[in-house]
């Protein structure tokens, strides 16, 4: 076996998906080459193809490509092509010729080999292989341990580990950025992080553990991957692009002791998409955990909820599709199950998570019609409002009369007030929501109390897995806030990569020319997120004109605003945001009207592409406006996890108004007047604030095609990632610049051992 292959063997089967065989490594060495005649060449439908220079004449140059036709481009549309040895080099930084077919095809080839991990330059990109592979194998977890950046190959556990490493030499915590479009396997590659700590820094105090605590199941490291089934069946959902999509961020710190033993963990969730349990596309479907309790696995689950196993009884999850052919929801629902009991959920709070998913499902049955020659709207029936009433522990006629009769405080009494038929059906979908995101917002506090252990924490290693960048058919509120999220990280990345890089270098006096890199994002981040600022005026009678008193608002701000005036519509809206940002701000556009597709209302330039964006129904989504009645009755609910969720909604005024008190009460302040917006920027500059004190490690994720088909690679879909995710700017400075650094101190160690060893060769 040669020496390569021998060092491969402790991979297992995983081997030859990770690096060629040494065989096959000679075999590329000596393939024929000619290095002036092989090349890339520009191709009108497949981006770049490989071809054999023909000829060349006054700037034309005449190209043979190797599916057989002849090209004739200018020269600036012919690339050198790398000698054979480069051949599925494992870090693209290390290639004589850097360009974009380079780097498309060296992953392309790579991917072909089942080769899904490549590094270029200091970070790691992934291409989705669409199967299983054997890469994640608990002995490719003991080959990466404690091995260095170069000597393995590229891989998740790679990263992992280094970031482990650097985290107990440096003392300093870290994060791992797991980034890329939808569908590309954040989610996965998040899991295979966790696996790995879990692994190779197991506390070994499993027994301890147990015995700590009567609610507990399990080991720490059990309980870190135990929720993700739960959040998955809570949060993840089949989108157009991916059949497990989150639909939520999170960041997930992992803490670890001084000696490097896994201490606890906890997670901070991110903007869940509340939309998604009352209204799905065509082609998408709700939260999995719908379909997992309607798969009848478990039997006892659909006679206590009085639900059937048909999902078409249910308009709040049918809107879409009720199957995913990659899923299997009976098996989810017993991983989802067994989750909620290793997180050491009560058996009352067990009950009530799946009452008050069903209590959800039969919300969207709920009908009311208006009263003739009235205004207001009564119930179609009681059946339905039983069942849920039943499941929420409430009383049936209480939760109807106060949909239908809301009690709303005028000055400091109460006043019932009419609803019609829309208000009322309005009304439900809004609580709906907002039990459900409750629900899961509840769950994460929950399994955060759980995987704090109280043991000593020193350090942590953050890892972030956030949705990816969205351009659908019909962009919402949701989508907006989605890719605003990522043009922050892609912010955060150019500066950590770019800026800091180059900065290092003025630090140790290295000439230097600075470069600009062309990707800067403040415009588009601006645009979106400027508050509006007034300019104090010293003489107060001096005329300016009123642009000297406000500057342009974002988005955002502007969004608030009209939340703040009752008589607002999404119209209002809109000509206020053309009047501040339409010519003047080059990210903002109006769309092109396209045939057959929904009407757009403004569009964004972003660093992934332009974005057009429907408002309609935003301010609605912002306000998340609930009858405050209803809110009353769950706060006094017999199920103890309902009236919890509910317990900080609005102070005492809502239990006041279910009882008709007339007393002033006192509300919590902020509980639930802050818009979705306001609370979506201030937990997003938590999170990049939390990022800023660590040291990063960026994976990006990458869609190699539209039809999830294994080893296929769409060209112009590659380049569109590698061109926005910042990949082929990471390699142009890691070549420009001096990627290999290494500490004085460190260096002079070094030298003093090599200066030492030639003193004893010289005495012998």
């Amino acid at each position: 076996m040669a020496s390569g292959d021998a060092e491969m063997a402790v991979f297992g089967e995983a081997a030859p998906y990770l690096r060629k065989s040494e065989k096959e490594r000679i075999a590329a060495q000596n393939k024929p080459f000619d290095a002036k005649s092989s090349v890339f060449v520009v191709h009108p439908k497949e981006s770049f193809v490989k071809g054999t220079i023909t000829s060349r004449e006054s700037g034309k140059v005449t190209v043979k490509t190797e599916g057989g036709e002849t090209l004739t481009v200018k020269d600036d549309q012919i690339f050198s092509m790398n000698p054979p040895k480069y051949d599925k080099i494992e870090d693209m930084a290390m290639m004589t010729h850097l360009h974009e077919p380079a780097v498309l095809y060296n992953l392309k080839e790579r991917y072909a080999a089942w080769m899904i991990y490549t590094y270029s330059g200091l970070f790691c990109v992934t291409v989705n292989p669409y199967k299983w592979l054997p890469v994640y194998n608990p002995e490719v977890v003991l080959a990466y341990r404690g091995k260095k950046r170069q000597e393995a190959p590229p891989h998740i556990f790679s990263i992992s580990d280094n970031a482990y490493q650097f985290m107990l030499t440096d003392r300093e915590n870290q994060s791992i950025l797991i980034t890329g479009e939808s569908g590309a396997g954040k989610t996965v590659n998040t899991k295979r992080v966790i696996q790995y700590f879990a692994t190779i820094a197991a506390s070994g105090d499993k027994k301890k553990e147990d015995k700590s605590s009567g609610k507990m199941q399990g080991t720490l490291e059990d309980q870190i991957i135990s929720a993700n089934p739960l959040l998955e069946a809570f949060g993840n959902a089949k989108t157009v692009r991916n059949d497990n999509s989150s639909r939520f961020g999170k960041f997930i710190r992992i803490h670890f002791g001084a000696t490097g033993k896994l201490a606890s963990a906890d997670i901070e969730t991110y903007l869940l998409e509340k939309s998604r349990v009352t209204f799905q596309l065509k082609a998408e479907r709700s939260y999995h955990i719908f379909y997992q309790i309607m798969s009848n696995k478990k039997p006892e689950l659909i006679e206590m909820l009085l639900i059937t196993t048909n999902p078409f009884d249910f308009p709040f999850v049918s809107q879409g599709e009720i199957t995913v052919p990659s899923i299997d929801d009976k098996e989810e629902l017993m991983a989802t199950d067994s989750a909620i009991d290793i997180l050491g959920f009560t058996a009352d709070e067990k009950t009530a998570i799946y009452k008050l998913t069903g209590a959800v499902m039969h919300y969207g049955n709920l009908k009311f019609k208006q009263k003739p020659r009235e205004e207001q709207a009564e119930p179609e029936g009681t059946e339905v409002a039983d069942k849920a009433a039943y499941l929420m522990g409430l009383n049936s006629a209480d939760m109807l009369k106060a949909l239908c009769y809301p009690r709303v405080k005028v000055g400091n009494e109460y006043v019932t007030k009419g609803q019609t038929a829309q208000q009322v059906h309005n009304a439900v979908g809004a609580l709906a929501k907002a039990l459900y995101e409750r629900m899961f917002l509840w769950m994460v506090v929950r399994i955060n109390e759980q995987l704090d252990t109280k043991q000593p924490r020193q350090y942590f290693i953050g890892v972030l897995d956030i949705a990816g960048f969205e351009i659908f058919d019909f962009n919402s509120f949701e989508q907006l806030c989605i890719n605003f999220t990522n043009e922050k990280l892609q912010q955060f990345f150019n500066h950590h990569m770019f800026v800091l890089e180059q900065e290092e270098y003025k630090k140790e006096g290295i000439e230097w020319t600075f470069i600009d890199f062309g990707m800067d994002l403040a415009a588009c981040i601006e645009l979106i997120e400027k508050v509006k600022i007034i300019i104090a005026l010293k003489d107060k009678l001096q005329l300016v004109s009123s642009c000297d008193f406000f500057q342009p608002m974002g988005i955002f701000s502007i969004l608030e605003e009209e939340c703040m005036f009752p008589k607002a519509t999404d119209t209002s809206f809109k000509n206020k945001l053309y009047d501040q940002h339409l010519g003047k701000s080059s990210n903002f556009q109006k769309p092109k009207p396209t045939k057959g597709k929904v009407e757009a209302h403004f569009s964004l330039v972003h660093y992934a592409g332009t974005v057009d964006y429907n408002i309609t129904g935003w301010l609605e989504k912002n306000k998340d406006p609930l009858n405050e009645t209803v809110i009353g009755l769950y706060q006094k609910s017999s199920v103890k996890t309902l009236a919890l969720l509910f317990a900080n909604y609005g102070g005492a005024d809502a239990a006041e108004a279910s009882a008709g008190g007339g007393k002033k009460g006192g509300k919590k302040k902020g509980s639930s007047f802050q818009t979705v917006s306001a609370l979506f920027r201030e937990n997003l500059n938590k999170l990049m604030t939390n990022l800023r004190s660590t040291h990063p490690h960026f994976v990006r994720c990458i869609i190699p095609n539209e039809t999830k088909t294994p080893g296929a690679m769409e060209h112009e879909l590659v380049l569109h990632q590698l061109r926005c995710n910042g990949v082929l700017e990471g390699i142009r400075i890691c070549r420009k610049g001096f990627p290999n650094r290494v500490l004085y101190a460190d260096f002079k160690q070094r030298s003093d051992f090599i200066l030492l060893l030639d003193h004893l060769f010289h005495l012998k």
